[in-house]
């Protein structure tokens, strides 16, 4: 994307409190959109100002419900239809993200199919957080800015001032991103063994190591229904553990969620904003991703390197 191009950015109803973040962020405003709604509940998203020409950002995170992500595809391809010069989708969080695979037969993996349709819609680049798997990054043919909660993240464990501070995998596919944020802490590192029934129903959960008399964060890409997390929280107070924290990018905390937070030996949930809590809790901190994606957005629209922005 050319540099000298004029920069525009617009937002989905669903991100507006944070696309306002982050385009104050970078110094520039939230250009004019609109959404026409017909009465069987149709919508129709336009722009109320000239795109012609420019690098259009359009911030969406694509929660539930799934007009969300139709917003988002409807929003690219109307700035594709107005010779818009490039077209960048930042999704802070990316929904379908958990459906990477056919992990039973005759599934759809929803992860693949949302690329596609980004694609079909004429998106030109993507820039998302803290994906369920990185691998995800290969079902796009379009360049894929992945970034990571960790520079918000490091500094504000860091000023914790936790002893004895041991990092927690919550299960063993989180055992990479634990094992980056323990290696760059200098902290150790337990995992957590979980069996699963049915999605969001666990069976069992065991821990791996030991937390007695240590101050543990857990390190996830997303809170649901907060079982997994509740769980291992009780269940390492009961080993011991002096504290237990979690940190976790996404909030998607849905059905008993925050219900299960309160009622929890968990001492702080911290989160970021890339998606609006539905309630508040004073066992949950929330901190912006808005300037890290302004930041990221700046660089990549004058061609500069992003890897300064990757510290685990």
């Amino acid at each position: 994307m050319a540099a000298n191009t004029p920069i525009k950015f617009f937002s989905g109803t669903a991100s507006l409190y944070l696309a306002e973040k982050i385009a104050k962020s970078f110094g520039s405003e939230l250009g004019k959109s609109s959404v026409t709604r017909f009465s069987d509940g149709e919508f129709q998203p336009a722009y109320d100002e000239s795109v012609r020409g420019a690098t259009v950002f359009i911030i969406q995170s694509t929660f539930p419900p799934s007009e969300n992500l139709f917003e988002l595809l409807l929003m690219i391809d109307a700035a594709k239809r107005a010779s818009a010069n490039r077209v960048v989708a930042v999704i802070p969080y990316f929904g379908f993200a958990r459906q990477d695979r056919k992990d039973r037969p005759r599934c759809a993996i929803g992860a693949k199919l949302v690329a596609n349709l980004l694609t079909a819609a004429g998106v030109d680049r993507v820039m998302t957080m803290d994906l369920h798997a990185d691998q995800l990054q290969g079902f796009f043919d379009v360049p894929v800015d992945h970034l990571y909660g960790s520079p918000i993240f490091v500094p504000y464990i860091r000023s914790l001032n936790l002893p004895n501070l041991v990092i927690a995998a919550p299960d063993m596919g989180g055992s990479k991103r634990a094992n980056a944020y323990s290696r760059f802490l200098n902290a150790e590192m337990v995992i957590c063994y979980k069996l699963r029934k049915k999605p969001n129903v666990i069976e069992e959960i065991r821990v791996i190591g030991d937390v007695a008399g240590k101050n543990v964060v857990i390190i996830d890409d997303m809170v649901d229904t907060a079982g997994t997390l509740t769980i291992a929280a009780d269940l390492m107070t009961e080993m011991g553990a002096t504290s237990v924290r979690a940190v976790c990018s996404h909030p998607v905390l849905s059905g008993p969620a925050y219900d299960r937070i309160e009622k929890s030996s968990l001492a702080e949930l911290i989160v970021t904003d890339t998606i609006p809590l539905r309630q508040e809790s004073p066992k949950i901190k929330v901190l912006t991703v808005a300037d890290t994606f302004a930041d990221v957005i700046e660089k990549v629209y004058n061609y500069q390197s992003i890897s300064s922005n990757f510290i685990v």
